[in-house]
């Protein structure tokens, strides 16, 4: 496969109808990504040249989407059929593989194998084995039963010998729900690699509100008393006040609740096991201990969709140094700064917070 030059047409020319969104549905978030990202997240490593195919309406959105990637945008046509052709006019190579980019979670074994089968017999259609019963309906009223025994739905991406592609879709015209019929239909012989039900197309709306499988919710909270002669750092900032947060670190009790949300979604002992008040620690900085947890959330198979956090405080006042925070705690944990929600309270004068002797934070993380 690395001898292959292989190229990718990613299809966002829809509207997205069916789905109810306001915008084209591949342009929509999906934990911290458009469905697009995903999709070039996936093809990436794979293809030598991507082309995306956009409406006009998109062009612009799109173009900036694709920039990291270095992806070509090209302009799709009325149909679907038409759309395919732009694309594979910009495309080179041995390989073309067609996919819609309203599958965001096809998978790198499926692309692997696409192109596998695309090198070896001229194509390779992704596709899932029919598991329901099926039957033919008239007016309401079943008429016959179908054996489920052959039966496999199509998906995509659908790999091809660029060649042979290209010249299907210069000879063939009509209408066609996928490519593998325009293959098929110029006399060419299509062959499915098995995928899975995971690489499903955003079409109802609830898809729209689904995210990727294996999310994990984690929670965690932390309190420090004050002492004077101390340092008040919350949130990777120095703060100026008359009294510090106590601790074996440095006692930044936002940053701790942070940590321990994240542990505790991946499964891990928090903070003060982790962590524990030992010399090895003693005044450690606690943005640099993040960066530790945040190495082991990666190593788990996670990425950070978001942080939601919460301080609790009578004084000092927080407002003007939470941006401040926000910029510290998304660096150490490498996600963009709109991924990490801080807000402040107090308890109104109420409890041992209220009273001015110390400063509680909770924290709750969404990984994908």
């Amino acid at each position: 496969m690395k001898s292959l030059r292989v190229s990718a047409v990613i299809l966002c020319g829809g509207k997205g109808v069916r789905s109810g969104s306001k915008k084209n549905k591949v342009l929509c978030y999906f934990g911290v990504k458009t469905a697009l990202e995903y999709c070039l997240d996936a093809f990436t490593p794979f293809c030598d040249n991507i082309i995306v195919v956009a409406a006009q309406s998109d062009e612009a959105e799109i173009i900036e989407i694709v920039k990291p990637y270095g992806a070509n945008v090209v302009l799709g046509g009325d149909t679907r059929f038409n759309s395919v052709k732009n694309g594979l006019a910009a495309a080179q190579g041995d390989i073309v593989l067609i996919h819609d980019a309203a599958r965001p979670f096809v998978s790198e074994q499926t692309i692997m194998g696409c192109i596998e089968s695309a090198r070896g017999f001229g194509s390779g259609i992704a596709a899932v084995k029919v598991t329901d019963t099926v039957k033919r309906v008239k007016d309401n009223i079943i008429v016959s039963e179908i054996s489920r025994d052959d039966l496999y739905n199509m998906q995509t991406p659908q790999a091809f010998r660029l060649t042979e592609i290209k010249k299907a879709y210069d000879e063939i015209t009509g209408a066609f729900t996928d490519d593998s019929a325009v293959y098929a239909a110029a006399g060419f012989t299509p062959r499915i690699v098995l995928s899975s039900v995971d690489n499903k197309k955003i079409t109802a709306p609830e898809d729209l509100i689904s995210t990727p499988p294996c999310n994990k919710i984690g929670t965690g909270v932390d309190f420090h008393t004050f002492a004077p002669n101390r340092r008040l750092i919350i949130g990777g900032v120095h703060i100026p006040y008359e009294k510090g947060l106590i601790g074996n670190s440095d006692a930044d009790v936002l940053t701790h609740a942070i940590m321990d949300a994240l542990l505790s979604a991946i499964g891990e002992p928090d903070i003060g096991v982790l962590f524990p008040c030992t010399d090895e620690f003693k005044d450690a900085n606690s943005i640099e201990l993040l960066k530790i947890v945040t190495a082991k959330v990666e190593k788990s198979g996670h990425k950070i969709i978001n942080i939601s956090a919460t301080i609790m405080a009578e004084a000092p006042k927080m407002k003007n140094h939470i941006p401040l925070m926000r910029v510290a705690l998304s660096n150490a944990m490498n996600i963009a700064e709109h991924q990490v929600n801080i807000s402040a309270t107090t308890t109104e004068g109420l409890g041992i917070i209220g009273e001015g002797k110390g400063i509680a934070s909770s924290a709750v993380c969404l990984l994908q």
